[in-house]
C-alpha cells in the first residue's frame, strides 16, 4: 500500500518516521513489524528492508554507476542491478544518451544533472538492494510541479509491489494514496483517502491551501 503523513511544520512528520527506521526508541509504547516488537536484536535487520529517500539527495564526486549503488567498490557493483533500478526509477534513457553511460561522472554534488534527474537516481539507490519498503521523506518538495508530478507517477508505479511511505509537502502528491494520516502536535487527528478528509476533515482542507507550494 501507499501511506502518507501530512501536517504543518513541527507536527511531529520527521520524528514518527525516524521512529518507524529504527532511528529513535519511543518513550513508552514499542513499534511492531509484522505482529513483531521491533527491538536491539532485530533492528537491523528490519533497516535493510528499507529504502530512504529524502529530501536532498547526497551524490558523490564520481560515476552514476557508484552512486547508485552508493558505499560500494567498483568490484563489488552488480552493474544488472543497477540497470534495473535505473529502469524501474525512469533514468535508464537518460543514461544510455550520455557518451560513458553508467560510468559518467556526474560532478560535485551532482552538478552536472538536473534536480529530476538527481531525485531519479536516489530512487534508484533506494531500489538497489531490493527493500521492501520506500520512504520517501518530502522527496519531491524542492522540485518544481511539473518534474514533481513525473516523479509522483514513478511512485505510485511502485505501489503495491512495496510498501511506500510517503511525507508530503504538497497535499497534492497524496492523492493516490490507500491511505493519509493527519499529524498535529505529535497526534493523529485523522486518517483516510484524499476525497474523504477534503470532505470530512475542515482542518485537512485548511492545510491543503495553507502548505506553500
Amino acid at each position: 500500500t501507499i501511506v502518507g503523513f501530512v501536517g504543518a511544520s513541527g507536527s511531529g512528520k520527521s520524528t514518527l518516521i525516524d521512529i518507524l527506521m529504527g532511528l529513535i526508541k519511543p518513550q513508552s509504547g514499542n513499534i511492531y513489524i509484522d505482529g513483531k516488537v521491533l527491538e536491539e536484536d532485530n533492528i537491523k535487520q528490519w533497516i535493510s528492508k528499507i529504502g530512504y529517500v529524502p529530501q536532498s539527495i547526497y551524490l558523490s564526486d564520481s560515476s552514476i554507476m557508484e552512486n547508485i549503488a552508493f558505499g560500494l567498490k567498483i568490484k563489488d557493483i552488480d552493474i544488472e542491478q543497477v540497470r534495473k533500478t535505473a529502469i524501474i526509477a525512469n533514468i535508464d534513457k537518460h543514461i544510455e544518451s550520455l557518451p560513458e553511460k553508467y560510468y559518467t561522472n556526474v560532478g560535485e554534488r551532482g552538478m552536472k544533472l538536473s534536480g529530476g534527474q538527481i531525485q531519479r537516481i536516489g530512487i534508484a539507490r533506494a531500489l538497489y538492494n531490493n527493500p521492501d519498503v520506500l520512504i520517501f521523506d518530502e522527496a519531491t518538495s524542492a522540485l518544481d510541479s511539473i518534474t514533481e508530478g513525473v516523479i509522483m507517477e514513478l511512485i505510485h508505479k511502485l505501489g503495491h509491489k512495496k510498501t511506500i511511505i510517503i511525507i508530503a509537502h504538497r497535499i497534492n502528491t497524496l492523492i493516490g494514496a490507500d491511505n493519509i494520516f493527519i499529524l498535529k502536535k505529535g497526534e493523529i487527528l485523522d486518517s483516510g483517502r484524499y476525497n474523504d478528509l477534503i470532505e470530512k476533515s475542515d482542518f485537512f482542507k485548511k492545510i491543503a491551501t495553507s502548505i506553500k507550494d
